[in-house]
């Protein structure tokens, strides 16, 4: 018989047993918490208590390079040179198989003689630091020293100075294709330019490396736990460094000789849309941004638009012959000042006599009263379409910051002056690259290719990235396209410039534009923005020429480009090695 007194003990270790498992199985399942379902944070807590310091790894920024692989903007690396007050003092070397200690003072003199810096003055850093803290483990000693001045100083081995590596952008060319490129901020934010535009490609990944210190301040081996960087990216342009650099130099005469406010040469391939020279002036020294106003930081080709004026009495060319409404050969009659049925009054730039112009002999004269009248061949809506295939009002694919669109208003908002003035290049804006893309679509065959001057990025790992284009648009008929080509050649050979942009052997399309000025209120009286656009060489298209003045005044006129525009032809002409021509430019009558 079981009695009470023997019931009584095993009840109490049944229960003794069972509080043991419950508080046993309560340990499993927080070490199971702990080990397995939380181990990663866990993991970095632990860390964070048991490592003792831990310093940023920086990538570098990647490259920008021209076509041809030659750097635009590099990066290096500079160091800062760190104390650890608290552990400053002799150091141990060992001369010719013997450990010699060298006192404080003598190794401070021989970290002097490589920063610059008398030993006084380092010493003195250590001093206040500990004055400031008797337990300081830190003070700068230098910081932005060189590869040279680091390796020198590590080659010291004192175990209480040590290294922080920080990239530093240059630009080895200075202000060649610095409009382009753009800069950086101090604080290492891209601030401009391709910098800014293409970041993403270029900006590192920084990465981390976290140690454990014994009380000496050297790192206990074993410890470091490193998240390495990762660099930016190669970003490869389609600006080609030497036409860059000579046409910057050209531009930036012609602009002093001139006396305009600013000038640019912009060259723009007819097959691709690539971009292979943007020059500017005034413009930015990446290298020295402070040096240059801040107006003169940005560049004016993407960011300025303006009335084109008489370089787009191409486009209205082209429009009334792919509507097929006129040829070359047709002709109207036209005065050097006329009022027409509506009351819009429209003058010539020059007197003459009433003429009865060809189209071709429109644009050789540039007649603003001859270009209205073929223009009111089409509807305003017609126009307006013909303008927006060419890019009135579109901007571009390149994206920069900032860029304007252009203004072109909808046919309904246009006013009696408005309906003609937009057939000679008033009425709506563009930008210089607008410009120049309007004419490769007339160089190649109507078809209009998107603006790029970004070749490629190719990432750390290899990966090369090319943008993302839009793809080409037929604007005009091939047959429309090559027939105005042909009649601004006509206008390079007839027309009162033709003697000043001449290049032997080569056969060449041009068009010259005069264009006001707007400003407060009203147009600019006296000053406009000049220009002369050509297509070189015109029997095999390559490339597109523009050149422009900001308010030129010793020669107010578009003749201030004459200079400038067959200087930059030679040279593109000189620099892509391009054929003579073997062929003359086929004449066609002005008037009939």
């Amino acid at each position: 018989m079981t009695t009470r007194a023997t019931r009584s003990p095993r009840r109490r270790t049944v229960a003794a047993l069972a509080v043991v498992l419950a508080v046993l199985s309560g340990f499993i399942l927080r070490l199971v918490d702990i080990q397995v379902v939380n181990a990663d944070e866990h993991i970095a807590d632990s860390q964070a208590l048991a490592l003792g310091a831990h310093e940023e790894l920086y990538g570098t920024r990647g490259e920008v390079v021209d076509a041809d692989g030659e750097p635009l903007a590099t990066s290096i690396l500079k160091y800062d040179g760190k104390l650890d007050p608290l552990n400053v003092g002799p150091v141990d070397r060992e001369i010719d198989g013997v450990t010699v200690e060298v006192p404080w003072e003598q190794v401070a003199a021989e970290m002097g003689a490589i920063t610059g810096q008398s030993a006084d003055e380092i010493m003195k850093i250590v001093d206040d630091a500990l004055a400031a803290d008797p337990g300081s483990r830190f003070a700068y000693l230098k910081r932005g020293l060189t590869t040279e001045q680091y390796r020198e100083l590590a080659a010291l081995r004192a175990p209480f100075v040590r290294f922080d590596p920080h990239p530093e952008r240059t630009y080895p060319d200075g202000a060649v294709a610095g409009n382009l490129l753009g800069f950086m901020g101090s604080d290492g934010e891209p601030l401009a330019g391709v910098e800014q535009i293409e970041n993403a490609c270029l900006a590192p990944q920084d990465g981390e490396r976290s140690y454990q210190r014994g009380a000496d301040g050297v790192v206990i081996p074993g410890t470091e736990i490193e998240t390495p960087a990762v660099d930016g990216g190669t970003l490869q342009l389609t600006i080609d460094r030497d036409l860059q650099w000579y046409l910057q130099q050209l531009i930036a005469e012609e602009v002093q000789n001139k006396q305009a406010s600013s000038g640019a040469i912009f060259v723009l391939e007819v097959a691709t849309g690539k971009i292979r020279a943007a020059a500017e002036y005034p413009t930015v020294d990446p290298n020295n941004v402070d040096g240059s106003a801040p107006e003169d930081r940005g560049s004016r080709l993407f960011l300025e638009s303006y009335e084109p004026g008489s370089t787009l009495k191409a486009i209205t060319a082209a429009s009334v012959i792919d509507a097929g409404v006129a040829t070359p050969h047709t002709t109207v009659t036209a005065g050097d000042y006329e009022t027409f049925p509506n009351g819009a009054r429209v003058g010539d730039f020059e007197s003459h006599p009433v003429l009865n112009y060809t189209l071709t002999g429109a644009l050789i004269d540039s007649s603003n009263v001859a270009l209205s009248k073929f223009g009111e061949m089409l509807t305003a809506d017609t126009r307006h379409e013909y303008l927006q295939r060419f890019g009135v009002g579109k901007g571009t694919a390149i994206g920069w910051p900032q860029e304007p669109q252009g203004v072109l208003h909808p046919p309904a908002e246009w006013d009696n002056q408005t309906f003609y003035a937009t057939t000679f290049g008033q009425g709506y804006t563009m930008t210089s690259p607008q410009v120049a893309s309007a004419y490769q679509a007339l160089a190649n065959g109507g078809l209009k290719m998107p603006l790029s001057i970004v070749e490629s990025c190719t990432l750390a790992d290899g990966t090369v990235i090319e943008p993302d284009l839009p793809a080409p648009e037929q604007v005009v008929s091939k047959e429309a396209a090559d027939a105005v080509t042909l009649m601004l050649e006509n206008v390079a050979v007839q027309a009162q410039m033709a003697d000043y942009i001449a290049v032997d052997g080569y056969r060449i399309a041009a068009k010259t534009g005069t264009a006001q000025v707007a400003g407060e209120n009203g147009y600019k009286s006296g000053v406009y923005f000049t220009s002369l656009i050509g297509i070189v060489p015109a029997d095999d298209p390559q490339y597109i020429v523009l050149t422009t003045l900001d308010e030129p005044t010793t020669i107010r006129s578009s003749a201030a480009n004459r200079q400038a525009f067959q200087k930059a032809v030679m040279q593109v002409l000189k620099n892509y090695r391009v054929l003579p021509s073997d062929s003359q430019t086929p004449l066609l009558p002005k008037t009939q």
